[in-house]
């Protein structure tokens, strides 16, 4: 396996598959780089590389007890950037992982990259604050918090009804993927999944996002019940200039396994763009 030393000394796992333009890929909560896999394979036999890590505390990277936050994310991913010499890289993000790539704009710049792709990402912000009124309230996070400190294994199935709007009436959700996602989620850390939420829900992006200066695609499902898309894709859109936006009506949040070839037919279409 492939892995990289951060400078904390936290090793960071990723893959690296296919040779060509470079496409890296930040996984959403609590998942890890095989979240992507479905991706990663089709644009690797469609010329392009790829590239996908495991964040820290998450499936085979070390479960640090520092750095669980938007910039230690962020420096993460430019450990792999750095460490493989990436240069004019697509960096998409899905859910936190969006959040991990605009955090990552915001630290480090776009001196490494070509594109951004942010896919039912939690950008702008989350949570309801004054000057964020339509977010949603502490209360939510505070309950993902206790429902995962009192039984992580159960929270992550019932969480994955949801992820994948498995709960919606007549919906057609495999029962691999379901089991996949609790399967990914049980290999991070209870320490860094619980320090995540607060990563992921309390992080204020929005200077991140005002220094975009590459082509960037917001795609969102209408349907995304963990990162509602009116508070969060329609924002970013308006704090990013020249943003393209793409919405799929009635899409969960999982939507890179629910409508993977409709995903990887879009993503396709902006990288060759």
């Amino acid at each position: 396996m492939s892995y990289l030393t951060a400078k904390d000394g936290t090793d960071i796992y990723y893959k690296d598959w296919g040779e060509g333009p470079v496409v890296t890929f930040s996984h959403g909560w609590p998942l890890n780089a095989d979240a992507w896999d479905g991706q990663m394979l089709f644009l690797a036999q469609n010329g392009f590389r790829v590239v996908a890590h495991d964040r820290r505390g998450h499936g085979r990277s070390s479960q640090a007890g520092t750095g669980n936050d938007m910039d230690g994310y962020a420096d993460d991913l430019a450990a792999v950037i750095e460490a493989l010499d990436l240069r004019d890289a697509t960096l998409v993000g899905h859910s936190t992982g969006g959040g991990e790539v605009a955090r990552y704009i915001g630290r480090h710049g776009t001196s490494r990259v070509a594109k951004a792709v942010l896919i039912s990402a939690v950008p702008p912000i989350m949570v309801q604050t004054p000057d964020n009124p339509e977010g949603l309230p502490i209360s939510v996070f505070d309950d993902l918090r206790t429902q995962l400190l009192a039984d992580r294994s159960q929270f992550y199935q019932d969480f994955a009804q949801m992820f994948f709007g498995a709960n919606r009436p007549g919906a057609k959700v495999s029962k691999g993927i379901l089991d996949q996602f609790w399967l990914w989620s049980m290999q991070a850390g209870l320490w860094n999944s619980y320090l995540s939420i607060k990563a992921f829900s309390e992080t204020d992006f929005r200077d991140d996002l005002a220094k975009f200066d590459v082509p960037t695609l917001v795609l969102h499902g209408e349907d995304d019940q963990v990162v509602p898309v009116k508070d969060s894709a329609h924002k970013t859109a308006q704090l990013v200039a020249g943003a393209q936006e793409i919405y799929y009506p009635g899409a969960p949040h999982g939507l890179t396994a629910t409508m993977q070839d409709q995903v990887n037919k879009d993503l396709l279409a902006f990288l060759r763009s």
